[in-house]
């Protein structure tokens, strides 16, 4: 990394001095993206990129993780308070499209949701730190994390001690998620409370008898019935279940058959929930098997069906979502922040460290310049593109969250 100053007056300059690097980074990773919790070449770049640091790391066992903790040498030092900050390093299996100069170089797999730019800008926010410790009134652990895209990689980290890598509890935690799409380029938005969904899948195999397609009496089709599930799940998610407590399901795969007049024995169907309540949450638990199982008997078939628990909701605590926001709106232009009206629908695993750590999951537009944030392709897009121009503020942001935050007393228990 380029050399930077060391005037806690010059983050601004010290993040823009890094840009370069950043971007290098950034690409080198775009183009060689890894899927799952076993990311062996992006573990490599994120050490190697770390490596000349006073961190103090160590890496998953069931996970190419990185964990490095920074000790600060401010006032309150080693018993200041703990920030964890947080960066996903995983891509999508999802063939790229996007006519980048550094697109992917690797069939069938491409960083469409933007952690590149996550690992970047945490990367980036470590070499700010290790230049201002001096500021740094607490210690910062900072979580590189494999397989958010449904491997559940916060939980193994979790499982294996990331809390404690400090050796004492932490204090408070965040992250960044960029957005090619809904949010200007360089704004930032938060929320307190629920931000994002909780995700559930749902896993159908409906099992009938075959026959031929001229005689449908002689068998039992369990075609027709898998295609009133279908139908039935979204009615019933509009007559069981407040309007004002959303939910969504998405069946995205329905198979069935090989030929057109042939009754297969089977047909499956597969489908995403998404709650924003942990009393929906349960509801949908026992009401879709209720209600598939019920359609089944109807028909003269059987059904099995497999109800999993992915993520859940990911809420955000008040206090330190206002204080990321006062801190966003004061290192850049107040009206680069906004409050976000509404949850989003999508899901994340850093949920399951904001149930355990007070924190708060932070958005930043990312959209490519010239594109219409309303209209660009957006995350998880094979077409989906993020501007470099986000990095050294992500980097910023991510610092300036473990400066100002360990520099706080907590008041005292009357």
């Amino acid at each position: 990394m380029t050399h930077i100053t060391s005037s806690p007056a010059a983050l601004r300059v010290d993040a823009d001095v890094l840009a370069p690097d950043l971007t290098d980074l950034r690409h080198a990773l775009h183009a060689e993206p890894e899927v799952g919790l076993v990311l062996p070449r992006t573990q490599q770049r994120v050490l190697d990129a770390l490596g000349d640091l006073p961190l103090e790391i160590s890496t998953g066992t069931r996970t190419t993780s990185v964990t490095a903790v920074l000790r600060g040498t401010g006032a309150g030092g080693s018993s200041g308070p703990v920030v964890l900050l947080r960066a996903d390093m995983d891509a999508l299996p999802v063939q790229e499209d996007s006519g980048l100069s550094f697109a992917s170089r690797i069939p069938g797999a491409m960083h469409a949701c933007g952690h590149d730019l996550h690992t970047t800008m945490l990367v980036g926010a470590a070499h700010l730190l290790a230049r201002h410790r001096d500021r740094l009134a607490g210690d910062v652990v900072l979580m590189f994390q494999p397989g958010e895209e449904g491997c559940d990689g916060a939980a193994v980290m979790l499982e294996e001690g990331v809390l404690g890598a400090a050796g004492r509890a932490v204090d408070a935690a965040f992250a960044l998620h960029v957005f090619s799409a809904l949010v200007p380029q360089g704004h930032f938005v938060t929320r307190p409370g629920p931000i994002l969904s909780a995700s559930d899948g749902l896993f159908v195999t409906v099992r009938g008898a075959g026959g031929h397609g001229s005689t449908p009496h002689r068998a039992k089709d369990p075609v027709t019935a898998a295609a009133e599930m279908v139908t039935a799940l979204q009615t019933m998610v509009t007559r069981q279940f407040d309007v004002f407590d959303p939910v969504v399901l998405t069946v995205g795969a329905l198979h069935a058959g090989t030929r057109r007049n042939v009754i297969p024995e089977t047909a499956t169907l597969e489908a995403t929930v998404r709650t924003f309540s942990t009393a929906a949450r349960q509801a949908m638990s026992t009401a879709v098997p209720r209600l598939l199982q019920g359609i089944a008997a109807a028909h003269g078939v059987e059904v099995d069906v497999r109800y999993e628990a992915e993520y859940p909701v990911t809420v955000t605590d008040p206090d330190e979502t206002a204080f990321a926001a006062a801190t966003l709106s004061e290192v850049f232009e107040p009206a680069r922040h906004a409050t976000l009206a509404h949850p989003l629908t999508g899901s994340e695993d850093f949920s399951r460290v904001l149930d355990l750590v007070p924190g708060s999951f932070v958005g930043l537009g990312a959209v490519a310049s010239g594109l219409d944030p309303q209209t660009a392709p957006f995350n998880h897009s094979p077409q989906a593109r993020f501007d470099d121009a986000v990095l050294p503020d992500g980097a910023l942001a991510y610092a300036e969250f473990a400066l100002r935050r360990t520099a706080l007393i907590p008041d005292p228990v009357l």
